[in-house]
């Protein structure tokens, strides 16, 4: 008789557990769900439902890549972000809860009737750009990512979601491919940030499979973030805006590097956990 959907989520939940996954169970869940193409709603009601044998073995195969270490959302191949569903691989960075924060501080400066242009810098899977241009059906958005391959994720996430007839996607590092200056009502961005004596300490998912160069810039983490506050004021017209994310002890020496002649900082927002999360400077 073949094992239950039940008695597979239990061993796996073992195995993931004594390889140090948290929330092994509902990882296991989730993992086999994948496999199956069945929600959760389907697992936990059919419980006691065999899963086929060729289903089982790929299943298992899927336990031991995510207790070896590899994240679960580039072995399902998707996360949920603001609400959408985004494609993600080893090509790009999976999209955090805290980065929604980000959306939501850039959604707070746009009307829904507002017609601006909004610029992207390192787009990644474009979870950011996507969820505004969803959220505000009338901007238009500039994406850019020094990755090529990112940007293909990007694109077909921007398809999923029906928005890619406003979003150019743009292969730049910063802004070296964006054409004209002063274009742009605001401009957001999840730079990398880890500083490079830091990696050694992040979650082994994290330092082992997540690429990089969207991680840390290397030396104090602040190579990026000092480009932004140098060179962003050059692509926003007057009163517009700069948000981008900031690492959880960065707010000081962020602060202490924005030029008050060019940026008014009008707050570093706090995430859900308290943390200085999202910087919000105007350009004056």
């Amino acid at each position: 008789m073949n094992e239950t959907i039940a008695g597979a989520i239990l061993t796996a939940a073992q195995i993931l557990r004594k390889a140090g996954v948290p929330e092994s169970r509902r990882e296991a869940g989730s993992l086999l769900g994948h496999v199956i193409e069945r929600d959760q709603t389907f697992i936990i009601t059919h419980a006691e439902d065999p899963v086929r044998e060729d289903d089982l073995l790929k299943f298992r195969n899927t336990v031991e890549r995510r207790a070896q270490g590899e994240p679960l959302q580039y072995i399902t191949g998707h996360q949920e972000f603001f609400g959408l569903d985004f494609e993600v691989t080893p090509d790009v960075l999976i999209p955090r809860p805290e980065t929604e924060l980000l959306v939501e501080q850039a959604l707070s400066l746009i009307e829904e009737s507002d017609k601006l242009g909004v610029c992207d810098i390192g787009t990644g899977s474009g979870c950011i750009a996507i969820a505004l241009a969803k959220r505000r059906p009338g901007i238009k958005v500039v994406a850019t990512d020094l990755s090529e391959k990112a940007l293909r994720v990007a694109l077909r996430n921007a398809v999923r979601n029906g928005v890619s007839d406003r979003i150019i996607f743009l292969a730049s590092d910063c802004f070296a491919a964006i054409k004209g200056s002063a274009n742009f009502d605001l401009l957001v961005c999840n730079p990398p940030y880890v500083a490079a004596d830091a990696l050694a300490g992040l979650q082994r998912e994290v330092r082992e499979y997540e690429p990089r160069i969207a991680l840390t810039p290397g030396d104090d983490g602040l190579t990026v973030i000092r480009r932004l506050l140098n060179e962003s004021h050059g692509y926003l017209k007057l009163g517009g805006h700069l948000l981008m994310e900031i690492g959880f002890d960065q707010r000081a020496r962020v602060a202490e590097l924005v030029d008050a002649k060019v940026w008014e900082l009008r707050e570093i927002h706090k995430d859900l956990q308290g943390i200085h999360r999202i910087v919000d400077l105007g350009k004056l």
